[in-house]
């Protein structure tokens, strides 16, 4: 079992500058592309937030003409989502008012207004640089660590992490304020803080603490994210068996968790004056709502495949690297040290993906891949550090080149369109590619704020990268454990 005293003076050092550069890496990187500002799920969720900064309330009377999202309840609209990404976009919104002195009323609030829409975009990019692109590059951290022990090695655990944040569209989903990427972010800290909290000899409170405030606030932001979180919350009880199912450690998650449902609980009478009302309750148009439970009735098998490697939506096109990631969650399950660990991946997997197709709207209208799927990528990319640990030279050299490629693929989508809204067949070339990126429809952080053109913004970002890159390379050449003890396992946590 690793301990601190068990990790070198220099080693230690070694692993806080890859930490550090890792993290960097991807937060820079989520910040460095756009998204739209008008897509209305981006929209609602502004015009909730500048509601409350600038006025008080979170009615969005004066904006509801302008988005095709929103929530009506007797003579006022309101967002007709969770309120998560809202509540933590607020800080950026109110700091962008005090620092321009500007506000939406100083505007014409008009679709499409050259003026509002700057003043949307910057709010927009100051809010996911303050949120989603943080918890994207904490989770990435998560997966360093984690993947290092599983894997034996600090390479294994960068290949799990770059593999999770920039090989597949969490990279694009984090350049906006959707909730998939923090939902999939909080799902890999919360389990991330269980496994390091049952890790040693006394278990964690703190950790488990942490693990119950992140499962919490992965609900405010998306409430289906309960459906992962309970495999989760059954996961880590499973791991504290051998503690005996200490009650302070149970304790310590519950108020985690409910200090995080307490703020949705605050939300809801700040907005509705009652406690018991959502925002999916209001939903005004999408009547497929009104089916089941807010759209949700059962699995469709059509939906199954095409979320999974259907032309339009296929999983398998925007995300390859997935595909070793599930082969290694597939192997973790033949070790003993690390079966609990593949099970919790893929019976998450299969709970996302199943849900996914119960929805009525499965495709999730303008997206680059199933949207809705993508809070189960984090703990499937776990399965790319063991695999990275098992591989030998020429099989370390086939995961780089399809990680490479994941990457490569991904900066097209993050930079051109992570909201596709194609038509025709195949639309990941038709419309993200061919149209919009080899179009040059680029949304780039200096091509946006600095005057700079589009390719050069996009060029920039892959001399950073490749700066980057041979940083990691050069910090993980030396493995925390041999390739023997990696395929014994010894240099695995036992249960």
């Amino acid at each position: 079992m690793e301990t601190a005293a068990s990790i070198g003076g220099g080693d230690r050092a070694r692993l806080r500058v890859t930490a550090a550069l890792l993290f960097a890496l991807v937060w820079l990187s989520c910040v460095w592309f756009g998204s739209w500002e008008w897509n209305p799920n981006h929209a609602t969720r502004l015009f909730a937030a500048l509601s409350i900064v600038e006025q008080g309330d979170a009615t969005i009377d004066e904006y509801q003409a302008l988005t095709i999202d929103k929530a009506r309840f007797g003579d006022h609209f309101y967002l007709d989502k969770a309120p998560g990404m809202t509540l933590m976009a607020l800080p950026a919104v109110a700091f962008a008012d005090a620092a321009t002195g500007q506000q939406a009323h100083d505007l014409r609030l008009q679709l499409y207004d050259v003026g509002f829409e700057r003043f949307l975009r910057l709010r927009l990019r100051l809010a996911v640089a303050t949120s989603v692109a943080l918890l994207t590059a904490l989770a990435a951290l998560a997966l360093f660590d984690w993947g290092r022990v599983l894997g034996g090695s600090a390479a294994a655990g960068v290949f799990a992490a770059i593999g999770f944040a920039l090989g597949t569209p969490i990279w694009g989903w984090s350049t906006t304020l959707f909730g998939h990427a923090p939902v999939a972010a909080l799902y890999v800290v919360a389990a991330w803080a269980v496994w390091r909290g049952s890790y040693g000899e006394r278990p964690s409170t703190k950790l488990a603490l942490l693990a119950g405030l992140a499962l919490g606030w992965a609900v405010v932001i998306d409430h289906a994210a309960a459906i992962g979180g309970v495999a989760i919350g059954l996961w880590a009880l499973w791991r504290l068996r051998r503690y005996g199912f200490p009650a302070g450690l149970i304790i310590a998650a519950m108020a985690g968790g409910g200090a995080a449902l307490l703020v949705l609980v605050g939300y809801n009478l700040f907005a509705f004056h009652t406690p018991f009302r959502l925002g999916y309750q209001g939903v005004v148009g999408f009547e497929g709502m009104q089916q089941g439970l807010f759209g949700l009735t059962y699995p469709k098998p059509a939906a199954l495949f095409e979320i999974l490697v259907g032309d339009r939506r296929g999983l398998v096109w925007v995300a390859p690297i997935l595909v070793p990631a599930v082969i290694g969650c597939t192997l973790m399950l033949r070790r003993r040290s690390m079966r609990d660990i593949g099970v919790l991946a893929l019976a998450v997997a299969l709970l996302t993906v199943l849900y996914n197709a119960s929805y009525v709207y499965w495709d999730g209208g303008n997206s680059t891949g199933p949207r809705h799927v993508v809070p189960m990528i984090g703990l499937l990319a776990l399965g790319l550090a063991p695999l990275w640990g098992m591989a030998r030279s020429w099989s370390k050299a086939l995961l780089l080149a399809v990680l490479a490629g994941s990457v490569a693929l991904n900066s097209i989508i993050a930079s051109a369109e992570i909201m596709s809204g194609g038509r025709e067949p195949f639309p990941l070339w038709s419309d993200v590619i061919r149209e919009r990126f080899l179009g040059g429809q680029l949304r780039t952080l200096p091509s946006e704020w600095l005057g700079w053109s589009v390719w050069s913004g996009y060029a920039a970002w892959w001399v950073v990268a490749a700066l980057a890159a041979v940083g990691l390379a050069i910090l993980t050449m030396r493995p925390s454990a041999s390739p023997a003890r990696v395929r014994s396992g010894a240099a695995l946590p036992q249960d």
